[in-house]
């Protein structure tokens, strides 16, 4: 068998199992897809090739005495945010960082499930932004279109399964940072419950609005590398109930009642939804329609939920600035928000963290009349590399809100949300739509989401050859 890129974790660990390819081999063509790539997608601050090499030969002989684990011998990628025992985690900072003794609790149950770990992937200056830039690595780029973004923060991992340097990796979403990437590069992003994948050794990342979470070509890969990761620590303040979540894939959701909102939440910056982008996430309402799905116009009620998110923001990266080794060599546009952060650390975010409440009951009863909302994830496709990170700070946060103003509010619930692919938009650039329910919904936005995989193939479709690798590479 010709084990190429096309193949994907489901795919892969079958292949492994069976005997068909070693551990060795998928790694050994991963560290070649990283390096060919590196120069024009830029997708990794770290690649661990000694290191995965090793760990592939340990798995390999696991395999050959005919032990299975859930990803025994597969390679993937994690977001340079998270902890992996002997490298540093500079979150997309400049600057010295230490070598961190010991994996994250998502990293260590990864690695539980036997997967390689080949890298770290890029993401801009503490995850802040749509967009993954910065002097610390430089540009990480779109493959369907290397003159754009592929988005953030977790655009390294999108760059890098879109790609198919990877079948999967894992990524982190603040504010949309899961959700965001998948749209702009073509991929399946799933934004668990909180708690669901811990952050620890952080407790609650950004004041427990951030969450980590997974991106791949298909909702199967998608689901399964979110269950191999998913656990707590026993020190986690999050712990929702233990669920399956690839149980779900090809389980049919019934019928469900499905709310298209178009209309941005409450933001302090005019968003206006592009009219090609507004096109294909209706054309796949109709999709849901035409399986079956009674689907109208109704937005939740958000209210004023934009003033319950800046202070947990600013505050998390006031936290992390604080550990930074050399704060001089960060972004002024990071300095300036971590004294905002201090400035709104006592009352306002012990106020923002009250209302969260408020908000789980007042949009929960939304929930009374719809099953699952589709949403655009963004406003915009992706922008042109530099067109957000050369704006100077007020003007960042305004060219960031009128490009992505979605996906933030359930950040801010803390319930699940699955980006899925929705078409293109000009010359090709990949957009996406979200899926989002309740508390502990993941099941159910995942059975819908593959609902529209079977109906779309957008796994089907690859970037052009000469801005990615060859398949047979």
């Amino acid at each position: 068998m010709t084990h190429d890129r096309s193949a994907g974790l489901v795919e892969t660990r079958r292949a492994l199992a069976d005997g068909e390819v070693t551990s060795r081999a998928l790694v050994e063509r991963a560290l070649a897809r990283i390096e060919a790539t590196q120069g024009t997608l830029n997708a990794f601050r770290i690649v661990r090739a000694e290191a995965a090499l090793a760990e592939a030969d340990a798995a390999d002989r696991e395999l050959a005495t005919g032990a299975r684990r859930p990803l025994l011998g597969v390679p993937v990628a994690v977001k340079d945010d998270m902890d992996v025992a002997g490298e540093p985690t500079a979150f997309g900072c400049a600057g010295a960082f230490p070598p961190v003794a010991e994996d994250g609790e998502a990293v260590r149950r990864l690695r539980a499930a036997g997967a390689v770990i080949v890298g770290k992937t890029n993401t801009c200056e503490l995850g802040q932004w749509p967009f993954t830039e910065g002097p610390a690595f430089g540009d990480t780029r779109n493959p369907w279109n290397p003159a754009h973004t592929p988005g953030g923060s977790s655009g390294g991992s999108a760059a890098a399964v879109a790609a198919g340097l990877v079948p999967a990796a894992l990524g982190s979403d603040g504010a949309g940072s899961v959700r965001i990437p998948a749209a702009w590069t073509g991929l399946v992003g799933i934004k668990p419950q909180r708690g669901r994948i811990s952050t620890w050794p952080r407790g609650e990342s950004f004041q427990g609005i951030t969450v980590n979470g997974t991106l791949a070509r298909t909702v199967a890969d998608a689901a399964l590398l979110l269950d191999a990761a998913s656990g707590n620590h026993d020190r986690d303040p999050h712990r929702p109930p233990a669920l399956t979540v690839a149980d779900a894939v090809g389980r049919d959701p019934g019928r469900l009642r499905i709310a298209l909102s178009l209309k941005p939440p409450f933001t302090a910056v005019p968003a206006r939804l592009h009219p090609e982008l507004r096109a294909r996430v209706v054309e796949l309402a109709g999709r849901l329609a035409a399986l079956g799905h009674d689907v109208e116009e109704a937005d939740p009620p958000y209210g004023q939920i934009g003033l319950t998110f800046v202070p947990r923001a600013t505050a998390g990266i006031a936290e992390h600035v604080r550990e930074a080794p050399d704060p001089a060599l960060l972004d002024p546009r990071t300095r300036g928000a971590a004294r905002l952060g201090r400035l709104l650390g006592g009352a306002p975010l012990r106020a923002a963290r009250r209302a969260e409440a408020v908000l789980h009951r007042r949009i929960g009863r939304f929930f009374a009349s719809y099953d699952v909302i589709l949403a655009p994830t963004t406003a915009a496709p992706p922008p042109r590399i530099g067109a957000l990170y050369r704006l100077p700070g007020p003007a960042t946060d305004r060219a960031m809100i009128a490009a992505c103003p979605y996906a933030w509010p359930w950040n801010v619930l803390g319930w699940p949300g699955v980006n899925v692919p929705a078409g293109f938009v000009g010359d090709g650039l990949p957009v996406g739509a979200q899926l989002l329910g309740p508390a502990y919904s993941e099941p159910l936005l995942v059975s819908v989401a593959a609902q529209l995989e079977t109906e779309l193939r957008w796994h089907d479709r690859w970037p052009p050859r000469s801005t990615s690798v060859t398949r047979a590479a």
